[in-house]
């Protein structure tokens, strides 16, 4: 992990315009425990999972902030046939403007378990992706766009992911700690993304935001995915509607 570290510590200076461009640098750990692994309306493991991240973000006014880190995936049981081993590699450029944020960004997926077609041992994918955010606005719309040009004899998707993202913050107060229910919301549309044909799903979620000590915080969450088209086809992904559950703790420092 320490390596890691100065792999995007050494990439920031590198993209940095100037020296001290980026004045604000943090570092933003995450842990996540899920009892399953869902993604994009997809079971890819029945199993708990544990996610663990960590990110490099530096920003400047008038510059804008980039974000690089790792993203992991690891079954913490083996009771079904699926395995979900994954590494993530994200890079990460948002631009705020007065009531609007503007992404673009990179992810390269690492499958440590995947058989692709041309027998490779573990496979792997890439996706750009670009985005367009309203923090302000009623419950903070923000669309995002991902295309996966990884060719599926690597284990790559060759499709395109389009999802509408709704969040809502309730603040309260319990006894003297400051908390807040988080609720949550997404429409995503599958264009041939690792299934032929076109589908998508919907999803909600609610949780509660708990803060621990200074910038850490938790948030146990429960979860509702809702697959339809080529996801849902009993020939083809055959998803199903599916509750899930977990707990997520973050700290930057």
């Amino acid at each position: 992990m320490t390596k890691i570290i100065r792999v995007f510590i050494l990439s920031m200076m590198l993209l940095s315009p100037g020296a001290g461009a980026y004045a604000g640098i943090e570092v933003l750990t995450e842990a996540n425990f899920s009892s399953i692994y869902m993604w994009r309306g997809i079971m890819l493991d029945g199993d708990p999972v544990a996610q663990p991240a960590v990110y490099i973000c530096a920003s400047s006014e008038g510059l804008g902030k980039i974000k690089a880190g790792a993203w992991f995936s690891r079954p913490l049981e083996n009771k079904d046939a699926l395995k979900s081993a994954e590494n993530d590699y994200i890079f990460d450029y948002t631009y705020s403007f007065k009531k609007v944020d503007l992404s673009f960004g990179h992810i390269y997926y690492d499958f440590l378990d995947a058989l692709p077609a041309d027998g490779a041992k573990g496979g792997f994918s890439r996706e750009f992706y670009w985005g367009i955010a309203f923090p302000e606005a009623l419950l903070a719309p923000s669309i995002y766009y991902y295309y996966d040009y990884g060719r599926k004899d690597d284990g790559g998707g060759e499709g395109s992911y389009l999802v509408l993202n709704l969040s809502y913050s309730k603040p309260f107060t319990l006894g003297k700690k400051k908390m807040s229910l988080e609720f949550s919301g997404r429409l995503g549309h599958n264009n041939k993304l690792y299934y032929p044909g076109k589908g998508g799903d919907a999803g909600v979620g609610a949780g509660i935001n708990i803060p621990l000590a200074g910038s850490l915080y938790i948030k146990p969450n429960i979860n509702y995915s809702m697959p339809w088209g080529n996801i849902s086809d009993k020939c083809n992904g055959n998803q199903k509607n599916r509750f899930y559950s977990g707990i997520y703790a973050a700290y930057t420092f």
